[in-house]
């Protein structure tokens, strides 16, 4: 692909195709602040008085029920589920279902440019340690960006799903791309000025608005396969003519301790705090949440273990 061959001069058009909107009505917001049930089965509010509520650290909270997989039930928000903050990695959820917007580009070769190892070194980011010259699938690129969260990986694909005639082009139309698809389902309190997470400013989201994106992102097939891999292995060719060996783990703890966990995706930074969207399957349900700037690593996931376990006996 790169500059020679991107998907989008091929499918420009698609790339505006508005996807169908995220089904359920939203909350009323009151004074104070709260989502508030407006309806019966609409989600619970939190409030210090209430009871039937999962005891978390976390306020940018939410929980929804999937149901159908196409459609969900909001069970649950936090105090400040709707106030756009600082989303870190958990951005590449929207690279994802952007780039696989182009399924027949799966299997499309890009070549490891210098250049993102570079960025990754520059914004001392996450990376997959991809290597100068190799050759990846974009499906191997998904796997690199989404498990062991590579920010090299993630700027890879925007280099070679964007339009332009330049790098910091492509990557600007990428970003761009990915503002289009937030605005088409409907996340109202989110705006994307990274590929990656690594923010210049003006990259927020909610804890509502990403668990609405986790659950569209589910309904991707392959998205849903990589996102609950532990551990992946690739092989790609080298720029020396052999053949290189990847091993990424994932990032997302609830793999190994949350019965019937399918993902999604970990995130941290400075200003973001800690961060997880996640997903798990028991009895025929599926549910979908998502926190931000939690306290640190460990309570992000001892949170949504809580969330989980409220959501699955509600």
């Amino acid at each position: 692909m790169g500059s020679h061959a991107r998907p989008n001069r091929i499918h420009r058009t698609g790339v505006r195709i508005a996807m169908v909107a995220l089904v359920g009505a939203a909350l009323p917001i009151t004074a104070g602040g709260l989502a508030q049930a407006a309806t019966p089965g609409a989600a619970h509010s939190a409030d210090e008085n209430d009871q039937d509520a999962p005891r978390i650290s976390a306020d940018h909270a939410f929980l929804l029920d999937a149901r159908d997989g196409s459609q969900e039930r909001e069970l649950w928000g936090g105090a400040k589920a709707d106030e756009s903050v600082s989303m870190a990695s958990t951005t590449k959820i929207m690279t994802a279902l952007v780039v696989l917007k182009h399924p027949e580009w799966l299997n499309r070769q890009i070549t490891v440019k210098q250049e993102y190892r570079d960025y990754v070194q520059k914004v001392g980011g996450s990376t997959a340690d991809l290597q100068t010259g190799d050759t990846l699938t974009v499906e191997q690129l998904l796997h690199a960006m989404l498990i062991p969260s590579g920010d090299d990986a993630a700027m890879a694909l925007a280099d070679n799903f964007g339009f332009g005639a330049t790098q910091d082009a492509r990557t600007a139309d990428f970003v761009n791309q990915m503002n289009a698809e937030a605005q088409q389902l409907g996340l109202t309190g989110t705006h994307f000025d990274s590929f990656d997470g690594i923010s210049h400013g003006n990259n927020h989201s909610t804890a509502r608005d990403l668990a609405k994106l986790g659950q569209r992102a589910m309904l991707q097939p392959v998205f849903a396969d990589i996102v609950k891999i532990k551990q992946f292995k690739a092989e790609a060719p080298a720029a020396n003519g052999h053949t290189r060996y990847y091993t990424w783990d994932n990032t997302n703890k609830l793999l190994s301790s949350y019965d019937g966990v399918l993902g999604i995706k970990t995130g941290s930074g400075p200003e973001a705090g800690y961060a997880l969207v996640f997903a798990a399957e028991r009895d025929n349900r599926t549910l979908v949440g998502a926190i931000l700037k939690d306290g640190n690593d460990k309570s992000r996931f001892d949170d949504a273990t809580k969330m989980l376990d409220w959501g699955f006996a509600h």
